[in-house]
């Protein structure tokens, strides 16, 4: 079980004590996105150096935004200097995202499949890693799921309910690794712990693919009003106490996914880590 969670919030010295209880506390590995804040391969450079065996995964960068020459020889040098501690996730975002970003957005699939072509193209004459960074894919469209599972490690899912693990597992077939977010919030109020899942919902219902997902699972346009239903917000996030949000971790190992890394919200809001709950829900309590 691992983190995802955005440290853009936390400054360099909080963000290495983190990630340092966090290897501490068992968890095999870190992820953390590209929004508007810290450049990845850097800052995943910086992690990776203050951990020894903790994994530090991208969960997602946007390709749109480098060159292939960039990406590969980044990853790369990452996996040189680190061993296999490192794991590129990518994802095209969403058209919507990458205009806030000022870059491009085309047809997902056919970009992916031509980027991924010229990665393995670019050169590289520093000292080889011993074996290629993994790659896994952001998305939920049988094409890019089944692009992620022919030419990559596999997928990294992100603002799902337990049925689209399954679904997605399915195509996938059962080797390639299905890397499944989870947020959770450590809250056995509901009205609280509602509140705080619709504040995290609001920017993910306003994207059109997301909701055109939820529909293919049973879900109605009538969800998607005032933050989310109930049923909705108690699909995609899990709230309650410990032994709550375990089960529904169980749950998605059950339905398939590889590996699930939590998103530990914080009861009240906000946009820092909740760290009672990495430290009650780790894989050493």
């Amino acid at each position: 079980m691992g983190i995802r969670d955005s440290l853009d919030s936390l400054s360099g010295a909080r963000t290495r004590a983190l990630v340092k209880d966090v290897e501490r506390l068992g968890y095999s590995a870190v992820w953390f996105p590209e929004v508007f804040g810290r450049e990845p391969f850097s800052f995943a450079s910086y992690l990776l150096a203050q951990t020894e065996q903790l994994i530090i995964a991208t969960g997602i960068v946007v390709p749109y935004a480098y060159e292939p020459f960039a990406i590969a020889n980044a990853t790369r040098t990452l996996a040189e200097l680190y061993g296999d501690r490192f794991l590129l996730g990518m994802g095209g975002s969403n058209a919507q995202g990458n205009k806030k970003r000022g870059i491009p957005y085309g047809k997902p699939i056919s970009f992916m499949k031509d980027y991924l072509t010229r990665l393995e193209s670019v050169p590289y004459t520093a000292p080889a890693p011993e074996a290629a960074p993994p790659i896994v894919l952001a998305g939920m469209m049988p094409n890019m799921l089944h692009l992620a599972a022919t030419q990559t490690q596999g997928t990294h899912t992100y603002f799902t309910v337990l049925d689209q693990i399954t679904e997605t597992r399915k195509v996938l077939g059962p080797e390639p690794w299905l890397c499944a977010a989870l947020a959770v919030i450590l809250e056995t109020d509901p009205e609280r712990a509602r509140a705080t899942a619709r504040d995290y919902m609001r920017t993910y219902l306003a994207i059109e693919h997301y909701r055109e997902r939820f529909l293919e699972v049973g879900f109605s346009a009538a969800d998607f009003g005032s933050g989310g239903s109930d049923r909705l917000v108690d699909s995609v996030v899990v709230w309650g106490d410990e032994e709550a949000i375990r089960k529904r971790v169980f749950e998605y190992y059950a339905a398939g996914a590889s590996h699930v890394c939590i998103l530990p919200l914080q009861p009240g809001g906000g946009l820092t880590p909740h760290e009672e709950a990495i430290t009650l829900l780790s894989p050493a309590a």
